[in-house]
């Protein structure tokens, strides 16, 4: 798998969703000795837990309707093969496969459970400064 600068090397992320995502950032690095990685505006912070990572997001962005409070990004190799598996499939699609400026191409589904996961490849290493990130931790 490709690196990105601006996207944990973890294969599973969990995302979690809070009113105030500095304000949590900061108490889970407090109370669990948690690292903060990368600061997205104030929307959204990627967070190193030993070798995992998981991200800290706005409540209201993280899983639409289906999940409002928790997500869950998988970093996988091919996305448009993966979003083609899983249409096939029947599942929810809730996010086709696009490409993001800092360096993902990703796409989200519900599952039975109504949990939001989103998929993502590292199409491109990108600077998180290109597109308004802040690195803390590389």
């Amino acid at each position: 798998m490709r690196s990105n600068r601006s996207i944990p090397s973890s294969t599973i992320m969990p995302v979690l969703g809070y009113p105030d995502v500095r304000q949590a950032a900061a108490w889970l690095c407090r109370t669990f000795g948690f690292t903060e990685r990368l600061r997205i505006a104030d929307h959204r912070v990627q967070m190193y837990a030993g070798d995992g990572a998981f991200v800290v997001s706005d409540a209201g962005a993280v899983g639409d309707t289906h999940s409002p409070t928790h997500s869950i990004m998988v970093r996988i190799a091919d996305v448009d093969a993966h979003h083609a598996r899983a249409k096939a499939a029947g599942v929810t699609i809730l996010h086709p496969p696009t490409t993001y400026p800092y360096g993902e191409r990703q796409y989200s589904v519900a599952d039975l459970g109504g949990h939001v996961w989103t998929f993502s490849q590292t199409v491109a290493d990108v600077d998180p400064a290109d597109w308004g990130g802040e690195l803390l931790v590389p």
